[in-house]
C-alpha cells in the first residue's frame, strides 16, 4: 500500500519508522515548518522531519494545508492511504484525497479523551487504564469510525513522559496492524460508542498547583504534567516545577502549602495539602535543571514553616 505519512513530534516517529520498515511504500512525509527552538532560538526541523531525512522521500512542510500547489502535489503522489499521527487538523479537501481514506492514531480509548492532550489528561484525572485507537478521519475531530483499539495500564507512579514513550511504541504496532488490515480488506470500521470526554490543550493556568486540593489530586497533576510542561508553584518568590511526588497521610491540620517536614539526610520535603500531604521527590527551580529533593536540600536552605503558594 502506498502511504503518505503526516506527523510532527517524537510520539509520531516510531510510527513513521514502522511504516518505512514494512512492506508498504512510504511515498512522502508531511510535517510542520522548521521552527526556532530553545534559548538560542536555533531553527530546527520537527522530529518527524529529522527521521524522514534518512529515508530519501519527498518532505512537504506547508504552512497552509489548503494551498492549491500542495493539494495538487498530494494528488500527483497517487497514494492509497494517508496516515496521521499527532499532526494538524486536516481539511476535507486533504483527507478525502486517497481512495482508502485517511487514518489517525490517537493516544486514548476513544471516545474518551478526544483532543490535543489525551496522555496528560488520563493521568491528571487519575485513570488506571488508557489505550490507543486507530480511526478513519472525518470532519469532527477525533470522532471518526474506529478500526482497532489497544488497552494499556497506567502505572501507579507513571508520569506522562513515561506513558508517552510506551504508547508511542505500542501505537506504531497498532497502526501497522491497521494498515495491513486495510490493505488486505479485513479492516472493519465501527462507530464510536459511549460518552466522550475532552482532553483540551494544556494552558498555563492548569499547570499551577493549588495546595487547597487533596494530596492525591495534586500528585496526579504533577504526574500528568511531568516532565513537561511541568506543574508549578512558587517558593520564596521563585517559580518551581514539581516533577515527582507522593501523596501521604498527615496528622493534624496545617495550612495548605506550608512545609511541615524537611529532612536533609533523607532528602525528604513534605508539604501540607487540604487533605493529606505531599512528599516531593523531584523538582526543578526556574532556569535550573531537574534535581532530586535531596540534591536540592544540599544546595538550598529550606525550613519548616516556609510556604509554597
Amino acid at each position: 500500500m502506498k502511504v503518505v505519512f503526516m506527523g510532527t513530534p517524537e510520539f509520531a516517529v516510531p510510527s513513521l519508522e514502522a511504516i518505512h520498515g514494512s512492506s508498504h511504500e512510504l511515498a512522502a512525509v508531511v510535517t510542520v515548518s522548521d521552527k526556532p527552538i530553545g534559548r538560542g532560538l536555533k531553527v530546527q526541523p520537527s522530529p518527524v522531519k529529522k527521521a524522514a531525512l534518512n529515508y530519501g522521500v519527498p518532505i512537504f512542510q506547508p504552512d497552509d494545508l489548503l494551498n492549491q500547489n500542495f493539494i495538487k502535489e498530494l494528488f500527483e503522489i497517487a497514494a492509497d492511504l494517508f496516515v496521521v499521527v499527532a499532526f494538524r487538523i486536516l481539511p476535507v479537501e486533504v483527507f478525502r484525497i486517497p481512495p482508502f481514506g485517511t487514518i489517525n492514531l490517537h493516544a486514548s480509548l476513544l471516545p474518551k479523551y478526544r483532543g490535543a492532550a489525551p496522555i496528560n489528561w488520563a493521568i491528571i484525572n487519575g485513570e488506571t487504564e488508557t489505550g490507543l485507537s486507530t480511526i478513519f478521519i472525518q470532519e469532527r475531530v477525533d470522532a471518526g469510525d474506529l478500526i482497532l483499539q489497544k488497552r494499556v495500564e497506567i502505572g501507579s507512579d507513571e508520569t506522562a513522559g513515561e506513558l508517552h514513550d510506551r504508547l508511542a511504541i505500542a501505537g506504531a504496532d497498532l497502526l501497522l496492524e491497521t494498515i495491513d488490515q486495510i490493505a488486505d480488506g479485513t479492516a472493519i470500521a465501527r462507530q464510536q460508542v459511549g460518552e466522550f470526554t475532552k482532553a483540551p490543550k494544556l494552558i498555563k493556568e492548569l499547570m499551577r498547583i493549588y495546595w487547597s486540593e487533596s494530596a492525591e489530586k495534586i500528585r496526579n497533576l504533577i504526574r500528568g504534567l511531568s516532565p513537561t510542561p511541568g506543574a508549578f508553584s512558587t517558593l520564596n518568590g521563585r517559580m518551581v516545577k514539581l516533577l515527582r511526588a507522593q501523596a501521604i497521610e498527615a496528622s493534624g491540620q496545617d495550612e495548605p502549602g506550608r512545609i511541615i517536614l524537611v529532612d536533609i539526610k533523607s532528602g525528604r520535603i513534605v508539604v501540607a495539602c487540604e487533605s493529606g500531604a505531599l512528599a516531593i521527590n523531584e523538582l526543578q527551580m526556574e532556569g535550573k535543571r531537574p534535581m532530586s529533593s535531596k540534591e536540592y536540600l544540599i544546595g538550598h536552605a529550606l525550613n519548616v514553616g516556609e510556604k509554597f503558594s
